[in-house]
């Protein structure tokens, strides 16, 4: 087969993705601590973590389905790197199943199951960062060389069309607060015309307010 070590494709995307699961993971002690007796605040956090956990759910599988098959086969002397990353994933796997459960426990409880929610997410934490930094590290340089820019750029419409949440504006407002003007520019243009409607029509403005909201812990 040709050489495809060959493209210098632009994966810078992919940190301001990471950015939203470490400022998300890093901020759970203080949302969930905001929500203590105030159960309208209580819902809507839960729903924040619930659309979260379903956004770390399809990124994952957009990297099983995308980028892990294309390396593995194209770079056969990193298959050890590309397999260590795999197996990380399965590991998150449980832990994002028990912050799920927590979830729900929080919602229908309340306080009392405040700090096991935090507990789980803190767990996630300690196996999904470790995992994040390695994949910037490595698996993020391989893509560059090893996946062409259109391949790249599978990654978001595949997470667009597999996000099981209700809030699909808020992840994207989370990345693109992460992004340069230049990347949120590219990222409306590639849009599907639907869902660059919908953003600009209401996703940033429901973004900007459910997010000020999200974020008064005081």
């Amino acid at each position: 087969m040709a050489d495809n070590a060959q493209w210098a494709t632009d994966t810078s995307d992919m940190a301001a993705v990471h950015k939203v699961f470490r400022s998300s993971l890093a901020s759970a002690p203080a949302f969930v601590g905001s929500a203590a007796g105030d159960e309208a605040r209580r819902a809507m956090i839960a729903n924040y973590y619930s659309n979260f956990i379903m956004f770390l759910e399809v990124h994952h599988d957009g990297e099983e389905q995308i980028v892990f098959p294309r390396l593995s086969e194209r770079a056969p002397d990193e298959r050890a790197i590309v397999e260590q990353a795999e197996g990380q994933h399965h590991l998150v796997v449980g832990l994002v199943d028990n912050v799920k459960k927590s979830i729900g426990s929080w919602e229908e409880t309340g306080d009392p199951a405040a700090g096991d929610l935090v507990s789980s997410l803190q767990a996630l934490g300690e196996v999904l960062i470790p995992h994040l930094d390695q994949e910037e590290a490595e698996i993020v340089p391989l893509a560059s060389r090893y996946l062409s820019p259109e391949e790249w750029g599978m990654l978001p419409g595949h997470a667009l069309g597999g996000f099981g949440g209700d809030k699909v504006w808020l992840i994207m407002g989370l990345i693109r607060e992460h992004f340069t003007q230049e990347q949120r520019d590219t990222m409306l243009a590639h849009m599907p015309p639907p869902a660059r409607q919908m953003w600009e029509s209401m996703g940033e403005r429901s973004f900007n307010e459910l997010i000020a909201q999200v974020r008064q812990t005081a």
